[in-house]
């Protein structure tokens, strides 16, 4: 088990140097807590574990995991990039400092106007249908512009099925039968591809589908270079590398994961004498999942027909469990070394049955007041919150080496009405 628990000499759960309970004290709840240097050490765990096969290799930070201005910042400072998929994201990395040379862009189902906002802030785009390619070409010159173009593998895996970005029920991508079509449709209209994208899913912890997403992209990226002539600058394989949630799940092997997969990928380079391109990786969830844990007050111990603890968050708050039914490992911050006595549902505050983030959650003798602590929440936690029955957003802390700061306040309540305008005849 790797569940990046660490415990101090009170009791209490520790985060990157500093006691959970303390900063709940400090911060209120709910709070987000990201441990900086948990940060740091994956993204260059990650790194190192490819570039030491395959020297011309990128990482792109799948940053809708998390686009909290600290924690793009620390990753700009390690040397990452950035894969977005809106405008506001290509927004957000330029505004905490990556260079448009360090973004790359990949929509779906995208607008002219933001096809030309992306375009005009020097980002290279990873187009995802013939419909955005014709357009793009209608709404800036294409003469030279360098383009990726996203394909769909056939090949899908991840955690949940909304997960699944390959395959035929997928949304993504351009068909793999039409690939070189669209890539000699592109020079056609005065693009210049240079790339290729593919993304399966994400939550992946068997190396398997990896090696068929990639033999199956280097498949397609072949017979393109075969029948137009394109050699490739680059091959994006996306990202999905999950971590583990449950106690029992495994951490990846990285190391024998990168090696597998990058051996696949140079023998497909010499099947199909291409140049050898540079690989792109996009993981999100595991540069950034187990680097947060969300904070939450026992404001309630109900025993009905199940006993219930209920807290003062909910899927407003942390949506994953009830959306994707995902478990997160969840402890009592406050007395980490009691045992386990009882199983409990673990309940938010929002009105709907669906509100929980645990059913029959062993537990000890959690009492109101305790700190409880959802673990490995740093991936689709904040991002995805919301203001459901009107509750304000809550805050995040960053800790570095025990020392504390607020990166995101809580909102008040004056910020729900905020950009909201009441017409004058209902005055």
């Amino acid at each position: 088990m790797d569940l990046n628990i660490k415990v101090n000499e009170k009791n209490h759960l520790d985060i990157g140097g500093a006691d959970a309970c303390d900063i709940a004290e400090e911060f209120g709840t709910p709070t987000y807590v990201i441990d900086e240097n948990r940060i740091r050490d994956n993204y260059n765990r990650f790194y190192s574990a490819f570039s030491k096969y395959y020297p011309d290799f990128r990482v792109f930070y799948a940053c809708k995991a998390n686009t909290n201005l600290a924690v793009m910042k620390i990753l700009e400072s390690e040397g990452c990039s950035i894969d977005a998929v809106s405008p506001g994201e290509v927004y957000t990395a330029r505004k905490v400092g990556f260079g448009s040379d360090r973004i790359l862009f990949t929509g779906n189902n995208i607008t002219n106007d933001e096809l030309k906002f992306v375009h005009d802030e020097g980002v290279v785009l990873n187009i995802d249908s013939v419909s955005a390619l014709k357009r793009l070409s209608e709404v800036v010159d294409p003469e030279g512009l360098k383009i990726s173009l996203r394909v769909n593998p056939m090949v899908g895996a991840g955690h949940h099925d909304h997960c699944i970005t390959g395959g035929v029920m997928s949304k993504f991508g351009i068909m793999d039968s039409e690939a070189s079509e669209v890539y000699q449709m592109a020079k056609d209209l005065g693009f210049n591809p240079i790339g290729m994208h593919s993304h399966i899913g994400s939550g992946i912890l068997d190396p398997e589908p990896f090696k068929l997403a990639i033999e199956s992209t280097m498949d397609i990226a072949g017979k393109v270079h075969q029948d137009t002539g394109i050699d490739f600058e680059f091959v994006d394989f996306g990202g999905g590398i999950g971590i583990p949630y449950t106690p029992e799940e495994k951490i990846v092997d990285l190391d024998e994961f990168a090696k597998v997969n990058i051996e696949l990928f140079k023998e497909k380079i010499d099947e199909y004498d291409m140049s050898s391109p540079a690989m792109f990786l996009e993981p999100g969830r595991y540069l950034v999942g187990d680097a947060s844990t969300l904070l939450v007050t026992v404001n309630s111990v109900k025993q009905s027909y199940r006993k219930f603890i209920g807290v003062d968050a909910g899927f407003n708050t942390l949506l994953r469990p009830a959306m994707y039914d995902s478990y997160h490992h969840i402890v009592d911050a406050s007395k980490m070394g009691d045992e386990n006595t009882q199983k409990v549902d673990i309940a938010g505050n929002v009105c709907e049955s669906g509100d929980l983030f645990a059913r029959d959650r062993l537990m000890p003798d959690v009492e109101e007041g305790d700190i409880l602590a959802i673990l490995n929440a740093g991936a689709y936690g904040f991002t995805m919150s919301s203001n459901y029955n009107s509750r304000p957003l809550s805050s995040e802390v960053l800790v570095t080496d025990g020392e504390c700061n607020l990166v995101r306040e809580k909102q008040s309540f004056e910020d729900l009405f905020n950009n909201q305008i009441i017409p004058d005849h209902l005055k």
